[in-house]
């Protein structure tokens, strides 16, 4: 391997085989030195306060210190030489405490002294943050787990993922922060019945700001409180787990909040004890503070934290957010990367790429059946490739450029100018080595300042033609591309499909969290499942068709697992045919044509009707024959036969034909 590239290499990527060589060295040689990497992954044991049969023994790294005091309810929160802590060589703060001297729920911080200075922090590894209702103030509480019974084991491995992204606090009705209870009862039901097999949950490590989504993280060992106890996370993960649902978690080491008191920023007095110091440190747009990943003790707490929600909360895997941002010293910020020379040179970060590495080696040493997915916009090469053949070792990408192309489409205010070649070619471009997930919003798309896809369509109609009886254009043609849009990005998906939690209904307007700017409302910052449930509205359709399309996309098991084939494309009828699995997947886009009789290029045999999007339980016009069946004929163009079936194919509707006999079973 050292003297060649890998397999994935393209041509046009060898001259910078040297820089991929020298990333893979890089890795090789901190696995070395770092050893067992799930015995140096501990920080998690090693760091914070921990019981200890009849004592209390705490620890905490904080190099830069001169003085660290726990102070607390237990020592009415004042320095006390019996809560002093001892500074070893390693620049670590120990102590060792009688049981009784500190006690459950009670709430502390550190009180850390330097050369010049005075702070309270909340210790790095913390697993219990709370905040005050009254002074709105976070600090560490004492919390001793009675040992969480486990009763189901994760499902097994999906080698193609069906992705529910989730957030708790909005996943209600209600205009408050919902909890892990309420998600569990009321929630994780309604994902397994909708055909999806993998959760994905949004901001569940602590963060001081609600609005933020979860991505300005303060505290990396603690479940949020807001959503309630640690306790009831696992008990969340414990009954996904029996759904035969798995559960992957964001996971946000691109940055930190800058907080001082709250987060890690300044955790020992210094700049740089996590991050870098000076500019660097600091990420202009986000407002937060960027890591060190050149640092042995970063190495150690970033990755003893992956090990912590694999073991502790059992979780199956990762979403790693900001990737682009990690692996560039310009954070991707206003680039197109249209060139290999832009994933190589100064502007790279090798330690961040390192740091990657490692973690995706840990994930799966810990769990193997753990799943890795990068939120990378950039495309970087061998991002998804093994650590062997020089690359990070991620499992799946997020195709990032679906979205973008779908809500470019959808402000194309003529479906007449859509190019469905270009179309497709966007939806199928991806790395050879990567298999990415595709969708077509996530939370993204709907955050203030943007819309969900539906209401980008419908725009102002949403408000009065979503019920069955309306008569309004621009509701059907909404409800129409809402499913074709979704069924054509999940056929020419390479990897795994995702969506954000109520936008396989058509959940209208945006996402805004409680801010001043708008009065402190929680009414943007929920879920209406009612609108979903109602039997007057349209949104039912929208939910039944999406069940409707993982239902023929599951039950042909491993078939769908290899790449669609695009069979056609017909521009100028806007016509798109695509084969997967054995499954036929014709989308007719144009927004008035009708097409009787319409040829379509087989294999020979009769092919019954799988999916209809126009079918009326769908809240389609119902001009295809339910119990449709098509039968092919031999047809001899220029000196060549192949076979054609002709189908009466409806404007802006897409059909599933499957061919009637013993199924190919893809192995």
């Amino acid at each position: 391997m050292k003297n060649k590239a890998p397999a994935w290499v393209d041509p046009y990527l060898l001259p910078h085989l040297d820089g991929l060589k020298r990333r893979h060295e890089k890795v090789a040689r901190l696995l070395e030195s770092l050893g067992d990497l799930c015995g140096f992954a501990d920080a998690h044991q090693r760091y914070g306060l921990h019981r200890d049969g009849e004592s209390w023994r705490f620890c905490e790294w904080a190099p830069h210190a001169t003085e660290v005091f726990l102070v607390g309810d237990f020592s009415e929160w004042r320095e006390s030489g019996q809560f002093r802590l001892t500074k070893n060589a390693d620049g670590e703060f120990l102590g060792e405490f009688p049981a009784r001297s500190i006690l459950h729920g009670q709430h502390y911080k550190l009180s850390v002294h330097w050369e010049g200075g005075q702070g309270l922090r909340i210790p790095a590894c913390a697993r219990r943050v709370v905040q005050d209702g009254a002074t709105k103030i976070f600090s560490a509480q004492v919390w001793e787990e009675d040992g969480y019974q486990w009763r189901f084991e994760s499902p097994p491995r999906s080698r193609y993922p069906v992705i529910y992204e989730a957030h708790v606090g909005m996943a209600g009705e209600g205009e408050r922060v919902h909890t892990y209870a309420d998600f569990s009862g009321h929630v994780l039901q309604r994902i397994a019945d909708g055909g999806y097999d993998t959760v994905e949950l949004m901001a569940v490590a602590e963060h001081p700001y609600y609005g933020s989504f979860g991505y300005h993280v303060s505290s990396f060992f603690a479940p949020s409180s807001r959503f309630g106890t640690p306790e009831e996370l696992k008990a969340l993960i414990d009954r996904a787990h029996g759904l035969g649902l798995r559960v992957v978690i964001d996971i946000v080491h691109s940055h930190c909040v800058k907080n001082e008191e709250e987060g890690l920023s300044r955790q020992d007095g210094s700049d740089s004890l996590y991050f870098h110091s000076g500019p660097r440190g600091y990420h202009p747009l986000w407002d937060s503070r960027l890591f060190d990943y050149g640092k042995r003790g970063v190495l150690k707490f970033l990755l003893s934290n992956l090990r912590y929600w694999l073991t502790e909360f059992r979780v199956d895997g990762f979403r790693f957010d900001g990737v682009t941002s990690m692996l560039y010293d310009h954070h991707g910020l206003g680039r197109s990367f249209t060139s290999y020379d832009d994933y190589f040179g100064g502007h790279f970060d090798e330690e961040a790429w390192a740091y990657l590495a490692l973690a995706n080696a840990l994930v799966h040493k810990v769990n193997p059946e753990a799943i890795t997915i990068a939120e990378d916009v950039s495309g970087a090469p061998g991002l998804c490739a093994s650590l062997g053949e020089f690359g990070a070792g991620f499992d799946y990408r997020l195709a990032m450029g679906v979205p973008d192309i779908w809500f470019k489409y959808a402000d194309i205010k003529s479906d007449f100018d859509w190019n469905i070649g270009g179309l497709v070619g966007e939806l199928t471009q991806r790395r050879a080595e990567e298999r990415t997930v595709a969708y077509v919003e996530s939370h993204d798309q709907a955050l203030v300042g943007g819309k969900s896809m539906i209401f980008t369509l419908a725009d102002e109609r949403m408000y009065d033609s979503m019920h069955e009886g309306s008569e309004s254009m621009a509701v059907e043609r909404a409800v129409a591309l809402h499913k074709m849009m979704r069924l054509l990005t999940l056929a020419l998906s390479a990897g795994g499909y995702m969506t954000f939690m109520g936008n396989e209904f058509g959940h209208p307007e945006w996402i805004d969290f409680p801010r001043e700017g708008n009065g402190w409302s929680y009414h943007h910052a929920r879920r209406l499942w009612g609108l979903r449930d109602a039997p007057g509205l349209r949104y039912r359709f929208l939910g039944d068709f999406d069940g409707a399309m993982l239902k023929v996309f599951r039950e042909r098991g491993s078939a769908l697992l290899k790449e669609a084939r695009v069979v056609s494309i017909f521009e100028e009828e806007k016509v798109a045919v695509v084969e997967r699995g054995g499954l036929f997947w014709v989308f007719n886009f144009h927004p008035t044509s009708s097409y009787t009789d319409y040829p379509v290029s087989l294999p020979p045999g009769s092919y019954s009707l799988s999916l209809d999007s126009d079918s009326r339980k769908f809240g389609g016009f119902g001009r295809v024959h339910e119990g449709a069946r098509y039968f092919t004929f031999p047809h001899v163009s220029k000196n060549e036969m192949f076979h054609l079936a002709r189908i009466y194919l409806p404007s802006r509707t897409a059909l599933v034909l499957e061919k009637e006999g013993p199924r190919d079973s893809g192995e």
